[in-house]
Parts: structure tokens; sequence; C-alpha cells
């Protein structure tokens, strides 16, 4: 929960480096939706991943990352969670199928700083169903973004968050669980840093929204509860009820101006724009 939770703000000139670090990550994952299709692997996907990153000059954000006792160092460059799987998704011998539900979240080091993104897709034949599920995630998403642009504390995200899951499975008569034991967080020099950013409402509203906040916002959604379990492997997180899952990320920086999405190759303009939200990027 928010608590007091110390944080640090960025300037101008430290965004503008996440901004760099940002765009690594979006070239990544791009590169990992073009080859991702029925009879690929996880392993390769990570792969591709991998060498954009390299050829950027950047380092992989999550080999390594300690996964507490008893559990590996995570060791790969990409978390890749497939159907039930909703995050930490290990990338391997798994063959991706017609109609698997693809998760592939993603971070760089670029001089120190971090960037950091999710997107979710269906292959095709894709069922409507799971389509839904992936676009009412990524809508979550950018609600909790154009909310922050606006909101003077940061449990505005969560409200938008959890307001636009539970209105489309309304409006769709269907049900989406909206997942709390993972959250978004804050980001810099490090990948995980205090703020914690929830997907959910709740009493504690968090800290005031400020140009220098750097937050990472990343709902996940369920097409069944949002009860979760782990995998013997200690990394993989799956619905509880054998559910299919979602996951959308984007790493974001508030400025004077409003808000700059650092891992998207336009900067949020064309969903915000949409939203009535412009694009602020730090210009002083």
């Amino acid at each position: 929960m928010f608590g007091r939770e110390r944080f640090t703000l960025k300037d101008a000139d430290q965004v503008r480096a996440m901004r760099a670090a940002g765009l690594v990550v979006a070239d990544a994952l791009a590169a990992v939706r073009a080859a991702a299709r029925p009879g690929v692997t996880t392993a390769e996907l990570d792969a591709v991943a991998a060498a954009v990153i390299a050829e950027a000059g950047a380092t992989p954000s999550f080999v390594g990352v300690d996964g507490g006792p008893g559990v590996p160092p995570y060791p790969a460059t990409t978390c890749i969670s497939v159907n039930d799987e909703i995050v930490h998704g290990i990338p391997g011998d798994r063959v991706l199928e017609p109609g698997d539900v693809l998760s592939v979240d993603c971070g760089a080091i670029l001089e120190g700083w971090h960037g950091d993104s999710a997107f979710s897709m269906v292959l095709d034949p894709a069922d409507p169903a799971d389509v839904a599920l992936v676009e009412t995630t990524e809508a979550a998403m950018w609600a909790g973004i154009a909310a922050l642009a606006t909101g003077d504390r940061l449990g505005v995200v969560g409200d938008a968050v959890e307001a636009t899951a539970k209105g489309a499975a309304k409006a769709a008569g269907v049900r989406y669980g909206v997942v709390q034991e993972y959250t978004g967080h804050g980001i810099g020099r490090e990948m995980h840093e205090p703020p914690t950013v929830l997907n959910y409402r709740s009493r504690e509203r968090g800290p005031r929204v400020q140009p220098g906040l750097c937050v990472a916002i990343e709902p996940m959604l369920t097409r069944g509860t949002r009860a979760t379990d782990e995998l013997d492997d200690g990394w993989t997180v799956v619905t509880f009820d054998g559910s299919r899952a979602a996951h959308w990320e984007h790493s974001v920086a508030v400025t004077p101006g409003g808000v700059w999405v650092l891992t998207a190759h336009d900067g949020g303009a064309e969903r915000l724009g949409a939203l009535g939200v412009p694009v602020a990027p730090w210009t002083e």
C-alpha cells in the first residue's frame, strides 16, 4: 500500500534520459510483436528482445533480478506469459499455438536509467472474448494514465483502472477480475521504486501528483476472479481459476505541462489525444 513511501522526483534531464531507455523498450516490444506467431517458442521471442536491447547499447532490466529465498535469479530478458499466466512467465521451449493470449513484459537500462513496458495480444484465430479482455486491459491502462494527467493524488490511477474494467464487464455482460496482488510502481535508477501504483480503488489516496513523478502503470485483468497462484518456479503467476489473463504497462512521467508516456513511440499522443489529454514532453 501507499503508506509513507519515500520517492524521488526526477528533473528534466533525468526524465529525458528515461525517455531514451523507454524508447529502447518500445523498439524491443515492437520487434517481439512482429515476430509473435504460432510455431514460435517463447525463448525465440525473448532472443528477439535481447538482440534489440543489445544493439541499442542497453542492458536488460530483468536478468538477474533476485527472486527471494530459495528462488533462482530471473534468467531472461523478458517475462512472457501465456493464457492463464498473468505475469513473470519465464521464456523457454513452449511453442505458441493459434488462439493463445500472449503477454510480454520487457525492461531495459540505458546509461543507468530504466524503462519498463508490457503488451498483450491474441494469436489468430482469436476468440473474441480474449480480444475483448486484451482491449479492456489496454483501455484501463490508458484511462489510468489519463487520470494521472489531471489528478491530484496517485490513487486516481486505481480509480480509473477499476472503473474502466468494471464498466466494460457490465456493458458486455461478462466478468473481469482486477488483479490486486501485483501493482505498478515508481521507476528511475531502479526498475522498482516507490511509490506503489494500485490498480483498484482504495481509501489511501497516495502521494500528490507533481512534476518529476515517474511511475509504471500496469493493470492486469482476468476473465474470471482476481485470485492468483504462483508456480513452483517461484516466478510465474497464474490465475487461480484457470481463466485467461492480460497485462499492459507503460512508464509515464509527470511534467510541468502534463504527462509523457516514456515507453510509447509517440509519447502517448494517439491514445491520450482520443481521451482529450495532451502529451507534454519535458522541454525545459
